[in-house]
């Protein structure tokens, strides 16, 4: 057993919020990254993903100022090993199509996900 594997399972969803995205929309982006992020991690790691479901799913959801901000949370989190979702809106309501929304990691062990996003702060 890892160091990592002593800590608890959860998922981190973080979101743009310079882009001012309504309540509803904004929901449905956390939505699409944790469901994706989730659907990812099962296909990867099938154990780790029914782990963090039967152990109550927890998750948090972070903010971040931009664009810049994201892809390098983005970044980190794949050179850290993390399965991450980069989530881009459609565009068939407040956003231009492709926009970059949010960025779904893990689920993962939490000592792991806080190396990438341990600085960021609460939705």
């Amino acid at each position: 057993m890892n160091s990592y594997e002593t800590a608890g399972l959860k998922q981190a969803i973080v979101v743009r919020v310079d882009l001012k995205m309504g309540k509803g929309k904004l929901a449905t982006q956390v939505a699409h990254a944790s469901v994706q992020s989730f659907y990812e991690t099962y296909k990867l790691k099938p154990n780790l993903a029914l782990k963090w479901i039967n152990s109550g799913q927890k998750k948090v959801v972070l903010k971040v100022d931009s664009i810049n901000e994201i892809l390098s949370i983005y970044k980190k989190a794949i050179d850290q090993g993390l399965i991450v979702s980069l989530i881009r809106d459609a565009g068939l309501t407040q956003l231009e199509p492709g926009t970059i929304t949010a960025v779904g990691i893990g689920p993962d062990y939490e000592n792991k996900i806080d190396e990438v996003t341990g600085h960021l702060k609460l939705l």
